[in-house]
């Protein structure tokens, strides 16, 4: 990392259009968006992808952000990537695998129809490995790689109204209440001044009524009629 580096003067110039400014910026926070993707890693996405959809996720973080928010750059940054991660296995359906993994598991299927017309008996995965000169690990996974992926949509079979199994997937502390916060960012951006300082105060502040009554200079009865005619505002746009 740079010495003294300021991220949020290189945020700045990048979303003003500074290619060099951006390229710093990238450069700089390439640790956390490797770290962020590392929980997606053997999900059935290759690491280059996720790495290259790790980036699109930073790059609307950089186009997005304001420091009128009240965080961190990258605090900011991390939901932004797992969204963009996210929205990539929800809009490509089935989990995808690497050319050399479908080749192999093609090639084991055929030695195993083979072996089963010879033999009248399916070969052992310790036969397999033998023959592919590989690891049994690695015939499991070949094998597995050609077999129908569950949805991570499908609801689990626990209990009737199970959760999706993309719910399964561990999140980082306070990551889901982040991802809350900018989707409220997004939508009070058609907001006015008054408005968005509220709702800033309120949810990314986690200030009262009664707080914000006395920075706004009016009444917590005035406080609460407004931030509800704010809301109606925002689902109006949903």
């Amino acid at each position: 990392m740079l010495e003294g580096y300021d991220v949020l003067s290189d945020v700045k110039l990048a979303k003003s259009g500074d290619e060099k400014a951006k390229e710093r910026i990238f450069t700089y926070n390439a640790p956390l968006i490797k770290s962020v993707i590392k929980r997606f890693i053997n999900k059935g996405i290759e690491y280059d992808d996720l790495y290259q959809i790790g980036c699109m996720g930073f790059l609307k973080a950089i186009n997005n952000f304001d420091e009128s928010f009240g965080v961190k750059f990258s605090t900011y940054t991390v939901p932004m990537i797992v969204g963009e991660i996210k929205r990539y296995i929800r809009d490509n359906g089935a989990i995808k695998v690497s050319r050399n993994l479908k080749i192999l598991a093609n090639k084991i299927n055929r030695f195993v129809d083979e072996y089963l017309s010879k033999n009248n008996d399916s070969p052992s995965v310790e036969i397999i490995a033998e023959e592919f000169k590989i690891t049994p690990e690695e015939v499991v996974v070949a094998m597995d790689s050609s077999k129908m992926p569950l949805s991570i949509f499908d609801k689990t079979v626990d209990e009737e109204d199970g959760q999706e199994m993309i719910e399964r997937i561990p999140v980082f502390d306070g990551e889901d209440k982040m991802l809350d916060k900018i989707e409220i960012s997004n939508a009070i951006s058609g907001l006015t001044e008054r408005e968005q300082k509220l709702i800033i105060l309120r949810y990314y502040r986690d200030k009262t009524q009664t707080e914000i009554a006395e920075a706004l200079g009016v009444s917590q009865v005035q406080v609460s009629r407004l931030e509800n005619k704010i809301l109606d505002k925002i689902r109006l746009k949903f």
